[in-house]
């Protein structure tokens, strides 16, 4: 008889069995169940957990829980559930997750370099106008965040001909991307950004990263694509650089609470591109073989994968 591991997450009827089949089609050694199905006795000796957006009092159902797979790249919710920290938190890392993120940067940095948004305009007030293009090279798009996905995305713009730089917290290095760090770094890179692409983790020192002080320091007419976490960016500092013509445009996919209220300025400002959080969605079925093989790894070899640094959010 097989082990069984539970399933957690605030998600809907549909989406978890999904999630079932997929990740019990390829599962050796356990088979994946709701955790309501568990017994009481089960529970207390469970050491291993799949979740997706969990309610944070399941972990207290779960005393003898060693590690958590999440299915999910941002792991910031569990972080925020005050969950005892001997407890390994393993983000999803899929390969593919990665390249849908680079596709999706490279689609959203056309759509400005190409001028799309003026040509909407143009298009609703029944204007014919050939704007001026320029070419990849003359556009300079700067990465914020170079982990997998940053660096994927970078990789995929330089492959495109776009100038491409990179800014993270600590130095990192990718080939044929000039890359700066820390405090100093931040202020340089954003006075040669035309178009800013956000790909950094929700930390404490991420939050608001964005704000009047920083959005000023970007040229004139820059734009911003945020397909990281909403509270990067202060959502009123950015109205009013938008409403100042500072900026030129947002693309954004993440925001403060989602799903976007009704009554939210973005939604009806002219320079803002509204989308519902779809950058860069799990692929369920790699995701899941992800996730089983981590768990069937543990299951014979006792081995926790590689889990996020507490301290540094990721």
């Amino acid at each position: 008889m097989q082990i069984k591991i539970p399933f957690a997450g605030q998600v809907s009827n549909e989406e978890q069995a999904e999630w079932l089949h997929a990740i019990n089609a390829v599962a050796k050694q356990f088979t994946l169940v709701p955790l309501s199905t568990i017994s009481a006795a089960s529970r207390k000796q469970t050491e291993v957990a799949v979740v997706a957006n969990p309610d944070p009092d399941t972990f207290n159902e779960l005393p003898q829980l060693k590690w958590i797979q999440s299915l999910w790249a941002g792991v910031e919710g569990l972080l925020g559930a005050k969950l005892n920290p001997d407890i390994a938190v393993v983000r999803l890392a899929d390969p593919q997750m990665a390249q849908t993120m680079a596709e999706a940067v490279l689609a959203w940095t056309l759509f400005l370099h190409r001028k799309m948004p003026q040509y909407t305009q143009q298009q609703s007030d029944g204007i014919w106008h050939q704007l001026t293009l320029t070419t990849p090279q003359q556009c300079n798009v700067s990465v914020f965040g170079l982990g997998k996905l940053g660096s994927a995305a970078a990789q995929r713009l330089r492959q495109n001909n776009f100038t491409v730089r990179g800014w993270s917290s600590s130095k990192k290095s990718i080939h044929g991307v000039e890359t700066f760090h820390g405090a100093g770094g931040f202020d340089e890179i954003l006075q040669h950004t035309n178009i800013a692409v956000i790909l950094l983790p929700m930390t404490s020192n991420t939050r608001a990263l964005f704000n009047t002080q920083s959005l000023s320091k970007l040229p004139v007419d820059a734009s911003i694509i945020n397909f990281a976490r909403g509270p990067i960016i202060v959502e009123s500092d950015l109205l009013a650089s938008l409403n100042s013509n500072h900026i030129k445009h947002a693309v954004l996919d993440v925001f403060d609470h989602e799903p976007l209220p009704a009554d939210h300025p973005f939604w009806q400002h002219p320079s803002v591109t509204v989308l519902p959080h779809i950058s860069a969605p799990t692929t369920v079925s790699t995701a899941a073989t992800i996730a089983s093989h981590n768990i069937d790894q543990y299951l014979c070899h006792g081995t926790i994968p590689q889990a996020i640094d507490r301290k540094r959010g990721y």
